[in-house]
């Protein structure tokens, strides 16, 4: 059985799937990208629980990651902007990952320009998504 916070990486995971994009989870970037970009989810930090009494319940701002990368010539910035605001739009759509968390928040990110020796220069950026749930213990 998944722990919670499996099973909402998960669902964030599945969340983005039908953009454009390609959308991987953990894996390393790949030597060619498609045109209507990257998606890279990292499983971040779940960081230092608050912790309640009665019942007991760990609250979690769990700070995922999405690594957000364009290799395209001309109007790459344009094709960047477009997956971000793509992102924005799938998160907001359900902000609360269909019930398994209590709110969904994507922080603007901030890209940079990363050059590749003999092809285009990548347009990438990193959006720290954080999760906010709760666990009746914080292996669960």
């Amino acid at each position: 059985m998944p722990t919670i916070r499996e099973t909402i990486l998960a669902a964030l995971h599945a969340r983005l799937q039908p953009l454009a994009a390609q959308v991987l989870r953990d894996e390393v970037l790949p030597e060619r990208i498609s045109a209507a970009g990257l998606i890279i989810l990292r499983d971040g930090q779940p960081g230092e629980p608050e912790v309640t009494l009665s019942p007991l319940r760990y609250h979690y701002q769990h700070r995922a990651e999405l690594e957000v990368v364009i290799q395209a010539g001309t109007g790459r910035a344009g094709t960047f902007d477009a997956l971000v605001a793509e992102i924005g739009t799938a998160l907001e759509a359900d902000r609360t990952l269909g019930g398994l968390c209590d709110w969904v928040e994507p922080e603007a990110p901030a890209p940079i320009d990363l050059p590749v020796e003999g092809a285009a220069t990548l347009k990438a950026a990193v959006i720290t998504v954080v999760l906010h749930y709760s666990t009746a213990g914080p292996l669960l």
